[in-house]
Order: structure tokens, then sequence, then C-alpha cells
């Protein structure tokens, strides 16, 4: 839905912000928009001036059709745990630290658990394997997890890194370059790790990037002895084929290698049969938005991990520390232009990396840590009553980056005022905020 509120009330001249977003909650006289990057906006009913309801987004656009579940389902199996467990119907995940999409709660469903319950129980897991307990919540889609991040906000979890998935079609993908030098192989190898952004990578790693229904790796090789100018990764699932670990060698970007390697690799997944892609990117890396919206990727929704209050995530990610040069590298690798259509972002999973150029990851190491131990005790299974526990999805929720387009003039037709149609205090509808001087826009930070 969309509310319009007074930025500045009381102010001589009258300011409005809108805000987009889902209503997860109205009490005590503060309504609780959580928008499409997973945020909460509390907005006084006294500075409410209209509201309407925005129709849920259809679910087909220009990339192939799917549901937020089926996506999610497709991005774990990608990207493989060593160890899950079941709580109701969420899935407790852990790989000794790699990654946070590999060591998070997936919250499809029920607990079977009131949330309180659940997420105490979460908490335990994780701290017995020595790990930071993660929930991965999703917004901007049918189906997805509004709710969930207002309530994890409200407990004060917190909100670390945002990312999406976008899908396409994958046959263009496969005819964006012809491909003839890349090698395709079932494992990486040496010469493939060495170029990969991760630095000295576990044996927990090696299980993580071989897992997954069909996994190839492909390689550019390098000149003489050098690591190889680009790899990338895919995993073939069905009808899907998800692409990870697309880097390229800094001094042979713009030279159309990532191109290269995408299209071998798309190939080969055709001739598996699939037909759609999926990648996950950083929300503000515009290299690879750029790269993935030229081959015909859109997103689809929005994906977060919230970290649990009182536990430390990690800022020394595969031994080497978060320094403000680190961070400095990052930027310059972000800031490379698209130009050449060969940078891009598994940024998203290691952001510490100085060589990524088109990650198809997550933000999301919580660290590749020595000590850490891989469990492979047998899943046990929590099953409870579903009605009224923790976990269930929003109801049609707007897509995601639907903005209100209706006039800024308080009066205009298209705005439902608070005096002619109040906004129903259970309607629910999408994500995001824009407005004039808004306080609660901005960039989310990873």
């Amino acid at each position: 839905m969309s509310v319009r509120r007074l930025s500045e009330p009381g102010a001589a001249s009258e300011k409005f912000t809108d805000t987009v977003g889902v209503l997860t909650s109205w009490d005590g006289g503060v309504l609780m928009i959580t928008r499409r990057d997973g945020r909460s906006v509390r907005i006084a009913e006294s500075a409410l001036v209209a509201g309407k309801v925005i129709p849920a987004a259809p679910a087909r656009r220009r990339g192939p059709a799917a549901s937020y579940e089926e996506l999610a389902r497709v991005c774990s199996r990608g990207w493989q745990p060593l160890e899950t467990e079941r709580l109701g119907e969420w899935v407790l995940r852990a790989s000794g630290g790699f990654t946070r999409r590999a060591n998070s709660v997936l919250p499809l469903g029920d607990s079977g658990l009131p949330l309180d319950a659940a997420l105490a129980a979460v908490r335990s897991w994780y701290g017995e394997r020595g790990l930071p307990a993660y929930v991965q919540t999703a917004t901007g889609a049918e189906g997805t997890q509004e709710l969930l991040c207002a309530e994890l906000e409200r407990r004060g979890w917190v909100l670390e890194v945002t990312s999406e998935v976008w899908t396409g079609a994958l046959a263009p993908v496969a005819d964006r370059a012809e491909g003839t030098g890349v090698l395709l192989s079932r494992e990486a190898d040496e010469a493939w790790l060495a170029r990969y952004q991760r630095k000295g990578v576990s044996e927990v790693a090696l299980r993580v990037l071989g897992g997954g229904p069909s996994v190839w790796f492909a390689t550019v090789p390098g000149a003489g002895d050098e690591p190889p100018a680009a790899i990338g990764r895919c995993v073939v699932d069905g009808r899907w084929a998800g692409f990870a670990a697309v880097e390229v060698d800094p001094g042979r970007r713009r030279q159309g290698l990532a191109t290269e390697v995408m299209a071998a690799l798309a190939r080969r997944a055709l001739d598996e049969g699939a037909s759609a892609a999926w990648l996950q990117v950083e929300t503000d890396n515009a290299g690879a938005r750029a790269l993935y919206a030229a081959m015909g990727f859109t997103p689809h929704h929005a994906y977060h991990h919230y970290r649990a209050p009182d536990t430390a995530g990690s800022d020394d990610r595969n031994g080497e520390t978060d320094t403000s040069a680190n961070r400095n590298r990052r930027m310059d690798a972000a800031t490379d232009s698209a130009e050449g259509l060969d940078r891009a972002t598994d940024t998203a999973d290691d952001p510490n990396t100085t060589t990524a150029t088109d990650a198809v990851g997550d933000p999301d190491t919580t660290a590749d840590t020595p000590g850490h131990q891989t469990h492979t005790a047998a899943p046990a299974d929590h099953h409870a009553p579903a009605a009224g526990r923790a976990g269930a999805r929003t109801p049609a929720t707007n897509a995601a980056g639907d903005r209100d387009t209706s006039a800024d003039t308080p009066g205009h037709p298209s705005h439902r005022t608070r005096a002619a149609t109040p906004v129903g205090r259970h309607e629910t509808g999408a994500v995001e905020e824009r407005g004039r001087k808004s306080e609660d826009s901005g960039p989310v930070g990873s």
C-alpha cells in the first residue's frame, strides 16, 4: 500500500512523504510499513494524510514465471549447506560459517512454534555450532516475508545485508558469445580456485562450492602460469540454471570475458534441459546490474539477512580484516565501468574481494573461520500445528520496485483521504519508499 504523511508536522509550509510497503501493524496510534529493503517505517496517525491499497504486481513480467518459494528453494539447492535441520517448515542451515546463505535459517512456512520460541530455538542451534544466528527473509514479491521482517526488527535483530534475486531466459545468455576459449569442468581445480575471490578456501568451502544438483565450473586460462583470466560457476536444477562466482582478472576487464563465461555455462545448461536462469546481485553494484540487465535479467525479489541481537557478526572474512584500505579497494572495483560487461558481483559473497567482477552471490560471508567445525548430525523434524504460528508469509504483496506514481497533491483523486476511506488496519500492499526530504530513504548498507 501507499501511505502519505506530513514529513514535517507543524511546519509553516506542508511537505509530504510517500511510503510504499506492506502495512505490518497499526497499534497505539502508530502504523508500521515494511519496505522492499526490509526496513520498517513508523508513521504516527497524527501525521497521516492519505493512503491507498496498491494491487499486487503480476507474478510474470519479462522473465520466466516463478513464485518466491520456488526460487528460494532453487537458490538454496544451488548453494547447499553441509548440515540442515528442520524446525517445522523452517530449515536451519550450517556450513562452518562459509557464507550467510549456507549458515542461516530459511523460513519458508510455519515453524510450528510461537515466534519468540522459534527464534530462541534458532539461537540455541547456531550457538551449539559456534555460529551467529541469522534468518534469511525476502520482500518485494507475492508470498514474501514483510511481516517477519517487521517482527525481527521489533525484537532487535540486525539487518546486515540486502541483495536481489534476478531471473531471465537462458537462451539469450547462451547466444551472447561463442565462449570457445572457456573450459568446463565438474570440479573446481587448483587453477579455478587461484582466481576465486576467497583466499585459502577451506574444505568446507569446497564442499559448498561443489554441492548442487548438477554443478559446472568454467575457466578461461590465463597466460602461462598465471591464474585464469576468468572463472564462473553454474548449477543446473530442472528448468533453472543459477550463475555464481563469475570473476575476471582486473587486468582483463572490459574484454567480454564474463559474458564468454556465462554464455558457455548457459549452453551447457541448455543441453541439460534448463530454460530459465537466476542469479543474485547486490543492490548497490551498478556494474553488475548493468551487465545482467543487458543480458535480459530483471529483479524478482530482494532478500535480507538478519543477525540475532547481542551476537557478533564477523568483519574477518576469510582471514582478511575489513580495513578501510580493503573497503576502498572494493569501492574502486564497484566503480569500474560496466562498459565491458564483464564485471559484476560475487562481491555479494565477500565484501573484501578486490577481483570479483561478476558476482552472483549475496554480501553474505559470516566468516570462513578455521576453528569452525561442521556438524553432520541427522536432521530432526520439529513439526507442530501450523495455524497462527511463526513464519506465516504475507498475503499478496506488490512486486519489487513498483512505485506509487499518483500525483503529489494531497487532493489528487488517486489518494483516499483518511476521512473518506481509512487505511485498513490489516491491509497489505508492496514495498519501497520515495518522497521529498524523506528521513527514511537511503541506500541499504552491507
